[in-house]
């Protein structure tokens, strides 16, 4: 069974946030609302209210890349300060810990920075392939809902958004 992604185009953003409605309704089977996606030339915050919230992992990734840069940084700064002509002198610490506080936290925002960016490129699907389904006028004044959807409803997509006034329709298949 082969996958198909359509696109419907509308002219109204109206019948677009109807057509959601009806998918998240379940009047197709087998499809959801986590298989749609909206392409619009201006933000619509009300359409969260049909789409529902979707998880953002951004933070996770900028966590992570902040807790490595502490580490990393206290241990690379206490490796070089450590086996770097070690000659202890009465009182004086090896690895002074309140000069090492600042370049810490540098790298703790290098790192996180670097973690917030390279999450951005994987998460936003820059570097995925793409569908090759785009229309130009999405980018003007219409409204895109590009859905995945199996053979068998495939019918049943292009009569929702038909029923809905699509202005056009169009489909691909993905291997």
């Amino acid at each position: 069974m082969s996958k198909h992604c359509v696109m419907g185009l509308f002219s109204d953003f109206d019948e677009a946030f109807a057509a959601i409605s009806d998918i998240r309704k379940t009047k197709i089977p087998g499809v959801s609302v986590d298989d749609v996606t909206l392409k619009s030339p201006i933000e619509h915050p009300e359409i969260e209210e049909v789409l529902g919230e979707r998880p953002v992992h951004l933070q996770k990734f900028t966590l992570f890349g902040a807790i490595f840069g502490v580490t990393f940084g206290f241990f690379f700064l206490a490796a070089a300060q450590a086996s770097f002509l070690v000659q202890p002198q009465g009182g004086k610490p090896v690895v002074a810990l309140p000069s090492n506080f600042v370049l810490m936290y540098e790298m703790l925002i290098f790192f996180a920075v670097w973690g917030t960016f390279l999450a951005f490129l994987f998460l936003s699907g820059l570097l995925r392939k793409r569908h090759s389904l785009y229309s130009e006028n999405v980018s003007l004044d219409q409204v895109g809902i590009l859905i995945d959807v199996d053979d068998s409803n495939l019918e049943r997509v292009k009569d929702l958004f038909k029923q809905h006034k699509a202005v056009e329709i169009r489909e691909e298949e993905i291997r």
